[in-house]
């Protein structure tokens, strides 16, 4: 199984869709030979010896799928940058071939999808190759208080491929795949905190955009307002590689049709600036919760190391600004009730064979399996389930305003405005649920690792569609700190 992954004159591990392109065009690989040594990591990695359990299932047809893009190569030339990446996806995100969709749930385990979610259809597009599906905290962790992160019925629990770590949540089998060099990148999705978390927790890059940026339409959904798909990769350059082909207009997401990058091909690469520091002002949040202290996902000396690193890179820092309502007062009704209204009309929607179409439903189910479905309980199912009118009531009326009022103009669009900021930098990913609640984008960057080898990571923020300034500015930190190791599998 050794030699099935390594390539003569080429190595995978590590290796950018910039250098697999190049190794491709320069005829030392083939999308085949991708396939083959990602899947044989995957054999060797995932489903034995450390056992990280990070995916769900492979694609059956993804060496079919790499030899025809590799004969379209021959003959036609190249589609771009994603032609014949093996890619991963995040199992609540539909795709119309052989594998399931189930978010993690047993009571969802045969559930194949008859069509492709929106971004599976641009990626294909694209000339990326599916190669499997990843696996995820079940329901988004929307099942139980106590569930554990990466952890899912079906799939089991992911484990952190730097060590016995929190993993972070609900992108993990994602996150540890790309940290594992299991594939190219891969697609996870966020609510709040799912895919910058893992990101960090990793030593990857994650971007969580702007909501609307990439269509929603044929993902599991958790909250209408907050939900988006974000690329996980192990560098900047391949997560911008990889939104350039997930953004564009849908016209089953009204969401979509508000930003203009939506209506014209966005190529983020061009803002892979090297000198992206350089003049850039940064505003420096150093509010860390004590909760957060205590979990060691805090390194002071290393969050103080990043903020000197961007003033050598010639940027402006303006430290210990100021967020006003970064500790709200916040409900989470709005979630809840969201939650509730977009499980049921899934469910509902799905092939009569199915086993559950409500919400009720899969808690019955859950009872009736709990020896398998339910190791954590489902506390957070049946406390949503009990909820009515979820689209009329009044709570969800007002939280509704006074999450965007509260995150953008008293929150992010403050904080940006007041200090004439182009960014803002969080430790970790504490900025994750006021970033959320106001839609807004922001990415992980791995910020080098602690005296026990555990990845520690930072996250930079923005206001609405600032993902070329975030792009700018997270190249240019990632190329002058080098901070990325791989593990040590």
């Amino acid at each position: 199984m050794e030699d099935l992954f390594k390539i003569q004159n080429f190595d995978v591990e590590e290796a950018s869709i910039f250098d697999l392109q190049d190794a491709m065009a320069h005829g030392k690989t083939t999308s085949r030979e991708l396939v083959f040594c990602y899947l044989s990591r995957i054999a060797k990695y995932d489903q034995d010896g450390p056992q990280i359990n990070s995916i769900m299932e492979i694609n059956p047809d993804a060496i079919f799928i790499a030899e025809a893009l590799d004969l379209e190569r021959q003959r036609k030339g190249s589609r771009g940058p994603l032609h014949g990446i093996p890619i991963l996806v995040k199992d609540n995100i539909e795709t119309g071939d052989k594998m399931h969709t189930s978010a993690g749930a047993l009571a969802l385990a045969q559930h194949v999808s008859t069509e492709d979610a929106f971004l599976i259809r641009r990626l294909r597009e694209a000339g990326a190759v599916i190669l499997g599906k990843t696996n995820m905290t079940e329901w988004a962790n929307g099942v139980s208080s106590t569930m554990w992160a990466g952890y899912s019925s079906k799939g089991g629990q992911v484990t952190h491929p730097y060590g016995e770590f929190f993993t972070g949540g609900s992108s993990t089998g994602s996150a540890a795949a790309v940290a594992a060099n299991l594939a190219a990148a891969a697609i996870g999705t966020e609510t709040s905190a799912s895919i910058l978390s893992p990101a960090v927790q990793m030593s990857i890059v994650g971007i969580k955009p702007t909501v609307g940026l990439i269509s929603r339409s044929g993902i599991i959904p958790f909250s209408y307002s907050q939900d988006t798909a974000g690329p996980m990769a192990r560098t900047v350059s391949d997560a911008a590689i990889l939104l350039s082909a997930l953004v564009g207009r849908d016209e089953q997401d009204p969401a979509t049709g508000r930003n203009e990058s939506c209506h014209t091909k966005q190529d983020y690469t061009a803002f892979l600036d090297r000198e992206g520091l350089y003049g850039a002002r940064i505003g420096v949040f150093c509010e860390v919760p004590e909760h957060v202290r205590e979990s060691g996902e805090y390194d002071e000396a290393l969050f103080n190391q990043a903020v000197s690193d961007l003033i050598k890179a010639g940027a402006e820092v303006v430290e210990q600004i100021d967020i006003p309502s970064f500790h709200g007062p916040w409900q989470w009704n709005k979630m809840n009730l969201e939650f509730k209204h977009g499980i049921e009309n899934y469910l509902q929607h799905l092939p009569a064979h199915m086993p559950i179409h409500s919400l009720s439903e899969l808690i019955e189910w859950n009872k009736e399996h709990a020896e398998k479905a339910l190791k954590y309980g489902q506390d957070l199912l049946e406390f949503r389930e009990r909820l009515t009118d979820p689209l009329k009531n009044k709570d969800y009326i007002l939280e509704s305003i006074m999450d965007l009022h509260l995150a953008q103009n008293e929150g992010i669009d403050y904080a940006i405005k007041r200090y004439q900021l182009d960014a803002i930098m969080f430790p970790a990913y504490i900025g994750a649920d006021i970033c959320a609640k106001a839609g807004y984008p922001s990415i992980a960057i791995p910020a080098g690792y602690r005296e026990n080898g555990r990845p520690f990571g930072i996250t930079f923020a923005g206001t609405a569609f600032s993902e070329p300034a975030l792009i700018r500015i997270a190249y240019s930190f990632e190329q002058r700190t080098k901070h990325r190791k791989k593990p040590v599998l």
